[in-house]
């Protein structure tokens, strides 16, 4: 059922991404016609004022006009009138001549009495309207576009989804997006600059794919119409989302109130933080649904307050202004008894650590002087990597019989050149064999006290409460108390763990506690 869940919730989550792009497409589309419609209607009103004011200036010209064509024509009426009269006296006269009988003389007088009346029709000019009309159909280049800065989780591991805007009533036919990954010999090199890839959108966002993860990327966008392509934006950088952390698993110690958790981030460039995510397991194995997150890790540990006797899942993201980067692979994590793992960098050069971490080896060959010199003391020792959580811890140890050892704690400043519970800052159960018998000691500041312990503890506890401020020892096939030194722990404690001759111990750890431990 949780992975049905999960498949449906992811459906629902991609559907949602998809209705989201076409409203964006929408959006851009609606806000396209938008500035086309505002652009015509400012063009038409333009056309409509100007027509009008034509037409103003027309009407005041032919008002004129008429007006001294009417005066024009009235004196032509009264010109008219006088040649009415002129011609009926010419007529009277023109029938008396035509009764003589020389015709000549009739038609000579008759060419003299033609009158001739010219009205003239000035021509429109209209070059400025049509001007105004051509103007209709020719758009301005479109502005620089403006791209957005980069919004969290607005990026994958191979993807950036990009957006930009218009601060104008441009009209655009399409953009053209370039962008290049921003490398280090890039910004120390201006010569060698990175390959410019380009899409092509008609959109005022999109998403470039098959990039690198946790890459940086400047990227920056022209817009294009019929007229021209406009100056490009200003550049803006993008980064993808990193790759997954490595958790590093020898490294992750816990306890039954806690856990602390190592990883190694696995990207070049530096991410912003941290997500620890951890669920609890159920008693059958399978995961707890309810997940745990713990945001803004700036380092690359997370000390993580946990509940006593359970199992957890544990995995970690790695975040940058792109987004999380997926899950790294998980680590489980038991809070039944306190588990660490033995320090490897303090170990003596004389000491082998086994393939689970858990065993160190003593062996008979002897190494020169000149190797043995940087080492965590002087004899031939190693220390746990105890999660440092002051609370109750406890932890056991197998010796062979035949095996001298000191084990115990120590603080993490003891002094190199000096042996396990010579000095204040350690303390330590010590076994040397003699010819007639097993000798133990319990020793701090050089000083123990007088024990006899007459069955050879084969397995040893070791329990330690810092609220208490006890270091206990114990034989745990007898479940017999051993020794307790009390003390005051100023700062946490590492175990320490030293051979004084061939042989091995090991260590078992993330065991609960026994009852008669931490009475």
């Amino acid at each position: 059922m949780t992975s049905i869940r999960n498949r449906l919730q992811d459906k629902v989550a991609e559907m949602e991404n998809v209705a989201g792009h076409l409203e964006e497409i929408f959006l851009t589309v609606e806000e396209n016609f938008g500035r086309q419609e505002q652009h015509l209607e400012q063009h038409h009103n333009d056309v409509l004022q100007t027509l009008s004011q034509r037409h103003n200036e027309r009407a005041a010209g032919l008002v004129e006009e008429k007006k001294s064509k009417m005066e024009a024509l009235y004196s032509q009426l009264l010109s008219c009138g006088q040649a009415l009269d002129a011609s009926k006296e010419l007529i009277e006269t023109a029938q008396e001549i035509y009764r003589t009988p020389d015709k000549r003389v009739f038609l000579k007088v008759a060419l003299t009495l033609s009158t001739k009346l010219d009205f003239e029709t000035p021509p429109a000019d209209l070059s400025d309207v049509k001007t105004m009309m051509d103007s209709v159909n020719a758009v301005p280049a479109p502005s620089a576009p403006v791209i957005n800065p980069q919004m969290s989780n607005s990026a994958t591991q191979t993807s950036l989804r990009v957006c930009w805007s218009l601060f104008s009533d441009d009209t655009v036919e399409y953009y053209d997006l370039y962008y290049r990954p921003v490398l280090e010999d890039t910004l120390a090199d201006g010569f060698c600059q990175p390959h410019v890839s380009t899409v092509k959108v008609k959109e005022t966002h999109c998403t470039v794919t098959d990039l690198l993860p946790n890459a940086q990327y400047e990227l920056w966008v022209t817009a294009t119409n019929t007229t021209g392509i406009s100056p490009a934006s200003e550049k803006a950088l993008y980064m993808t989302v990193p790759s997954p952390p490595v958790i590093k698993q020898r490294e992750c110690t816990s306890c039954p109130d806690a856990a602390l958790i190592r990883w190694e981030s696995g990207n070049t460039n530096p991410v912003d933080s941290y997500t620890v995510e951890l669920s609890e397991m159920d008693t059958d194995g399978t995961q707890s649904s309810i997940t745990e997150s713990i945001v803004a890790v700036p380092t690359c540990q997370c000390l993580i307050q946990l509940l006593s006797g359970r199992r957890y899942l544990i995995c970690v993201r790695a975040v940058n202004i792109g987004g999380p980067s997926d899950k790294s692979d998980p680590v489980y994590i038991s809070t039944s008894g306190t588990f660490f793992y033995f320090l490897e960098e303090t170990a003596h050069p004389c000491l082998s650590i086994s393939e689970d971490g858990f065993t160190i080896f003593y062996g008979d060959e002897e190494l020169p002087i000149s190797q043995c010199f940087d080492f965590a003391f002087r004899c031939v020792a190693i220390l746990g990597d105890l999660i440092p959580v002051r609370a109750r811890h406890y932890w056991e140890v197998e010796v062979d019989e035949g095996t001298e050892f000191r084990i115990g704690v120590a603080y993490e400043d003891t002094e190199r050149n000096s042996y396990l519970g010579v000095n204040g800052s350690s303390w330590c159960m010590r076994h040397i064999l003699s010819s007639s018998r097993h000798k133990y000691e319990f020793l701090h500041n050089g000083w123990s006290p007088d024990l006899r312990i007459t069955v050879h503890p084969v397995r040893i506890g070791v329990a330690l409460d810092y609220d208490r401020g006890t270091l206990s020892f114990f034989n745990v096939n007898l479940e017999q108390h051993l020794h307790t030194f009390q003390c005051h722990f100023r700062n946490s404690v590492q175990p320490c763990f030293s051979l004084d001759n061939p042989g091995s111990l090991t260590v078992h750890n993330g065991i609960e506690a026994p009852e008669y431990t931490f009475i």
